[in-house]
């Protein structure tokens, strides 16, 4: 269901078809919560059955048409009851720290590998989380300012705020995935001095 208020997320913004919404996806929401088109399509057709949406066809290109989606006074009610709610948490899949619990079956230097990927990819993280944190309070953002373009200028400030606190939510985790990692690679160094095995 988190997909379905994903694509609401984005709708509050503007009016988009099915491409603009996995385009925006990509580079916005789709940073807490990943979906594919293969997945945003079928919802968005679910949710226009069931009223929260509504789609017409706009022109595209010479001869051809493509679908625009809009939230409904019932999707945008939805939408606003889901924000009230308290969270239903997920249990947690975490492959990296599941191999970690059993690195005593890898070679040293494969386990010296696993964190120093992991190291390596939270960095990543890291360093797009500064960025997008940077874009956000410096007014970078293209879809930001379209939001605050389509919203009240009261609710700027709270905007504002409420996203660059969700990215640097994210970039303390990635800073904890990356620390964790460190710990590991000294693990392995106390474990197995000069790369002996067991």
């Amino acid at each position: 269901m988190s997909l379905r208020y994903a694509l609401m997320a984005l709708l509050t913004v503007e009016p988009m078809t099915g491409y603009d919404l996995h385009k925006q996806f990509e580079s916005s929401v789709g940073h807490v919560w990943h979906a594919p088109d293969s997945q945003i399509y079928p919802e968005l057709k679910r949710m226009e059955a069931s009223g929260l949406l509504e789609g017409e066809d706009i022109p595209w290109g010479p001869r051809g048409k493509k679908r625009q989606y809009h939230l409904t006074d019932l999707g945008l009610a939805d939408f606003q009851h889901w924000m009230a709610q308290d969270l239903e948490y997920a249990r947690t899949r975490d492959p990296a720290h599941l191999k970690a619990a059993y690195l005593e079956w890898a070679s040293p230097d494969a386990a010296r590998a696993h964190f120093e990927n992991h190291a390596a990819y939270h960095r990543q993280l890291r360093d797009r989380w500064l960025q997008t944190v940077a874009d956000i309070q410096q007014g970078r953002s293209p879809m930001l300012a379209r939001r605050l373009s389509n919203s009240p200028a009261e609710q700027h400030d709270a905007i504002i705020a409420f996203k660059a606190f969700t990215y640097e939510g994210l970039l303390d985790r990635a800073e904890a995935e990356i620390n964790w990692a460190h710990r590991g690679l000294k693990l392995i160094e106390r474990l197995y001095p000069a790369g002996e095995v067991p």
